[in-house]
């Protein structure tokens, strides 16, 4: 028989050690560490099973003998989803889809099984989160048509159970909500438990490969932002996305960390209403509110890249004289350290004086903004609220540097090209002025 060996493993790095360790020595971190039971077999090196030694494809074969066919993806009903997929879902492949309590997971992947299983598809949803009956009103709420028969749903929390009707039902797409509430009482441990998650996603995953059947596994996030769980549960599955909207906002954007058949550059926007997910195929309409008649200052817009799509934003921000001891620097959507430096370089170039005034800058639409391109929106907002400048219709593409000068940012044309579509043609770019000063100049 096999003999049980106990290991110890890190739930942050995945870091394995035969004993205990207060410290994690690959991540630094403190009281990481969680027991973990695993079988070892009486093999010796260089031996193998039976079975193993007279499987076909023992012997390795050359890259040019390897026959490849194109995989057939299924589409999920929203070309937002599928885009950052990489062209839908392949078969047979393991997706694990991430984001905050109550962000929207769990209604943007019923959505999409409602979708598949309306095409003759047969989708086996399985939560151990919420009850039939819980799942049923929502999909009355969400679904668009009547629910078809091809849509299956399971409330249960074992593991070994699923990977059982899976194989006798054999659906055409799995949805597991969520992986860190299964578990198995071949495991120790409580569901959620670094033993019971790696246990139970790698059934699934054993099963996903097997039987060539896809599976979607929503995980939970910890507070700092990461997938809870150890961390090699990321490195498990095939795909890894991430699910990002503030509770107050009704923006959701969709991104790829990981995808084994596809880009991770691409991104998905939805928009969170009352009757579910919809997704937003020109991101302007939330992003861009209505230009007035009379242009207010403090208005700038940008065009920003999120994946390798280049769409408009517009940033607006408000500047006043304080009399407090230190002013107030408040920023949304955008990095608050960004903000401070980009306030330095105005005052030490540009002769303003941030250091007597409060300053908000707020992006619209509720989008968060790490684009370097953003940072002359960010400036010329600031200039035209201090200034009084109506500068609404003025698009500034650039980075900015702590010495003043504006920097190209990249794939520079796209961006240009994506402001004069809609109309724009105040474009400030580095390609036209080499200095802040000199875009300031212009605007006068």
């Amino acid at each position: 028989m096999a003999k049980s060996t106990t290991s110890f493993v890190c739930q942050e790095c995945g870091y394995d050690t035969v004993q205990y360790m207060g410290k994690c020595p690959e991540c630094g971190l403190w009281n990481t560490f969680k027991e973990f039971k695993t079988q070892n077999s009486k093999l010796k090196i260089g031996e193998s099973n039976t079975s193993v030694r007279h499987a076909s494809d023992i012997i390795p074969k050359t890259l040019d003998k390897i026959s490849y066919q194109a995989k057939d993806r299924q589409l999920t009903g929203f070309s937002e989803l599928d885009v950052v997929l990489g062209g839908g879902i392949v078969a047979g492949s393991v997706i694990l889809l991430a984001g905050d309590p109550g962000v929207g997971k769990s209604t943007l992947l019923l959505q999409a099984a409602l979708n598949i299983s309306d095409k003759g598809k047969t989708v086996l949803y399985v939560s151990a989160e919420e009850s039939l009956e819980q799942i049923k009103l929502r999909s009355l709420r969400i679904a668009k048509t009547k629910p078809t028969k091809n849509f299956l749903v399971l409330s249960i929390s074992d593991t070994d159970s699923v990977v059982s009707i899976i194989a006798q039902t054999k659906p055409d797409l799995v949805i597991i909500d969520s992986i860190q509430t299964m578990e198995s009482e071949n495991v120790a441990g409580l569901a959620g438990s670094m033993g019971q998650v790696r246990y139970s996603a790698a059934q699934f995953i054993k099963t996903a490969k097997t039987l060539k059947i896809p599976i979607i596994m929503i995980g939970h996030v910890t507070k700092d932002g990461m997938v809870a769980g150890p961390m090699v549960l990321s490195h498990m599955v095939d795909a890894v996305l991430f699910l990002e909207g503030d509770k107050f906002s009704a923006t959701r954007v969709l991104r790829s960390l990981k995808n084994r058949f596809g880009p991770v550059d691409e991104v998905g926007v939805f928009l969170m209403e009352e009757k579910g997910i919809e997704e937003i195929k020109s991101p302007e309409q939330i992003f861009l509110t209505k230009q007035q008649e009379e242009s207010l200052p403090g208005s700038v817009l940008i065009v920003t890249l999120e994946g390798s799509r280049a769409f408009l934003v517009e940033i607006q921000a408000l500047v006043n004289f304080t009399k407090m001891p230190m002013p107030r620097r408040v920023a949304s959507g955008i990095d608050s350290r960004r903000l401070e430096l980009l306030l330095a370089v105005l005052q030490k170039h540009a002769q303003i004086p941030t250091s007597g005034l409060d300053v908000f800058v707020n992006v619209a639409g509720g989008l968060k903004i790490q684009d370097p391109a953003s940072d002359l929106g960010i400036c010329l907002a600031i200039y035209s609220s201090f200034k009084n400048i109506p500068m609404s219709k003025t698009v500034g593409i650039a980075e900015v540097g702590l010495l003043g000068e504006l920097r190209a940012a990249p794939m520079l044309e796209k961006r240009i090209k994506e402001a004069r579509k809609l109309g724009f043609k105040d474009i400030i770019t580095s390609a036209n002025f080499k200095t802040l000063n000199q875009a300031f100049m212009s605007v006068k």
